[in-house]
């Protein structure tokens, strides 16, 4: 079997085992006039942010954490929260602290007990693979999985929630950077 093909195999293997409908009760903590922070490490912390600029496009406002323009979390902010274990000490102490602050949590992982997930409030689990041995086994490496089909689960909340707001590709297209 080709490569390509086993990874789309396996992608589509997460997919098809991630619940859509916690995409869809996240979808009630999204509104334009809320703030909404992103955390993750390494390449998780990359889905973050890709996650972060298309919210950028359909009309929100998002910061990235660790970021020296991002300004403080404070009470009645979203805080999304990604970690493939959930247990990663640095994402878990940041997101309780955001939590304590009065933050909403959305964590999204791959262990729905993990540390993370049991401290957010609401979870959106992706059981890809991930170096701590979760989720839906893989031939890639460490966390591969579990990173790509986050991007694609992501994505597919933002196209709920444009869809919801009624923001098409020309709105999102007039928020894309000019500055290429």
């Amino acid at each position: 079997m080709r490569i390509l093909d086993a990874i789309n195999q396996e992608i589509s293997a997460v997919l098809a085992a991630t619940d859509e409908q916690q995409l869809d009760d996240a979808l009630p903590l999204f509104n334009q006039q809320r703030r909404i922070f992103v955390l993750g490490a390494g390449r998780s912390g990359l889905m973050a942010k890709a996650f972060a600029m298309r919210l950028m496009h359909i009309g929100y406002t998002p910061f990235v954490i660790g970021e020296t323009i991002t300004p403080s979390i404070q009470a009645g902010d979203l805080l999304l929260a990604v970690s493939g274990s959930g247990s990663t000490r640095s994402i878990v102490e940041l997101a309780d602290k955001a939590h304590q602050d009065g933050a909403t949590l959305l964590a999204v992982t791959s262990n729905g007990h993990s540390p993370l997930a049991q401290l957010a409030d609401q979870t959106i689990v992706v059981p890809g693979a991930t170096k701590a041995g979760d989720g839906i086994k893989s031939i890639q490496l460490l966390s591969t999985l579990f990173d790509q089909s986050v991007h694609l689960v992501l994505d597919a909340l933002c196209l709920k929630l444009a869809r919801r707001d009624g923001t098409d590709n020309g709105a999102a297209k007039s928020r894309h950077s000019n500055m290429e």
